[in-house]
């Protein structure tokens, strides 16, 4: 079978989304498929059955990490050569619609997964008026496709409570290799002059709609009143991040990390603070537990459903800013309370296969694909 996907970006290990998507490659090329990728930005690979192809684009003028598609003809002949029998659409720009089109002309049945929750992002660039109309772009987008996959079921919820309809579950996995208890590096933290204190570690990119006022707060609380006893680890990049170090200042940046660095960045720190309530699942939730590291997050997004699942951790009321220091103050004081969450959720990354995982997503192309033959010759 010949499979399409549009990943958006498929730069390696550049966020969540990119990594799902490497994964589920990963899977279907271990599974004798061949496998069509069309991206904006992409990490540059020879593997046999893989096909990787650029689509033309320019910058997004608010956020330049992300780039504006510019789909042509070159991007039809392409598809056109490659012959897919399926569709996998995972954002609903230009491009994404470019391909929903194709596919519709060509009797092509379309899976789209939803990834981002773009709509909670405009609030954070005070476009929260234009809320609805895209949601009802969503609308017409997604229910063109014969199925959507949500990573988690509390957002499966909310797209159903946004009209999104044929919505099924595809969750996230990890190996074990990559994020492990065994990675903590006590050289790693006397560098942070984290001897005797409490690593508090944010990973993820430095833009406001993640919430990082809750961080910085909760930051100046600990400065407030437990000064010296806790040092922050802030791992990644964005556009605010020179806002963060200003506000910040005794707080270690130690840059985008990938790799080992990374892994050795989580297994060292003690709590995870993720405030964020714009997260469709939350990888870097799941990276902190697999690693040994209990977390902190918002009731609203993602991230929820992996810390209630696995209860390893503290599930705090959005933007409650006392009360995220306070969980985190009962993390470091209480040690069986620390100790449960820390097995726990050990334990639970370890029932996350990335294999088994990716199999609802290949049993969905199996099913619909059949649909739309049996459809084409009824």
């Amino acid at each position: 079978m010949n499979v399409a996907i549009y990943p958006g970006m498929f730069n390696r290990d550049q966020d969540g989304a990119t990594k799902c998507l490497y994964e589920l490659t990963d899977t279907l090329l271990t599974n004798g498929f061949r496998v069509g990728i069309w991206a904006l930005k992409l990490t540059p690979q020879k593997r046999q059955d893989l096909s990787l192809n650029i689509i033309s684009s320019i910058p997004c003028p608010i956020y330049p990490d992300y780039r504006i598609a510019l789909p042509n003809r070159r991007l039809r002949d392409q598809l056109d050569r490659f012959r897919p029998d399926v569709m996998h659409i995972t954002v609903p720009d230009l491009a994404g619609v470019f391909l929903m089109r194709y596919a519709k002309e060509k009797g092509i049945p379309v899976l789209t997964s939803f990834h981002t929750d773009f709509p909670s992002y405009l609030a954070s660039y005070h476009l929260d008026f234009l809320s609805n109309t895209m949601w009802r772009y969503f609308d017409w987008f997604y229910n063109q496709s014969e199925v959507v996959l949500a990573p988690t079921t509390i957002i499966a919820r909310y797209l159903r409570s946004h009209n999104i309809k044929s919505v099924k579950l595809w969750s996230r996995g990890i190996h074990l290799t990559k994020y492990s208890p065994s990675f903590r590096s006590e050289s790693k933290r006397r560098q942070w002059g984290a001897e005797k204190k409490t690593v508090i570690l944010y990973c993820g990119r430095f833009v406001w709609y993640k919430d990082l006022e809750t961080l910085i707060n909760v930051y100046e609380q600990f400065q407030k009143h437990m000064p010296g006893e806790a040092v922050f680890v802030l791992a990644g990049d964005g556009p605010i991040k020179k806002e963060l170090q200003k506000r910040m200042p005794k707080a270690k940046f130690p840059g985008y990390l990938k790799g080992e660095e990374l892994s050795t960045v989580y297994a060292s720190a003690d709590i995870s603070l993720f405030p964020s309530t714009t997260e469709a699942f939350g990888n870097v939730v799941l990276e902190s537990l697999a690693s040994g590291v209990p977390a902190v997050v918002s009731n609203i997004g993602g991230c929820r459903e992996i810390v209630e699942t696995a209860t390893a951790g503290f599930v705090v009321p959005a933007k409650n800013q006392t009360l995220f220091f306070g969980r985190c103050l009962q993390l470091i004081h209480n040690r069986n309370i620390y100790k449960k969450f820390q097995k726990n959720g050990i334990r639970y990354a370890r029932q996350q296969n990335w294999s088994s995982i990716n199999r609802t997503v290949i049993d969905e192309y199996l099913r619909i694909s059949q649909y739309r033959f049996r459809e084409k010759h009824a």
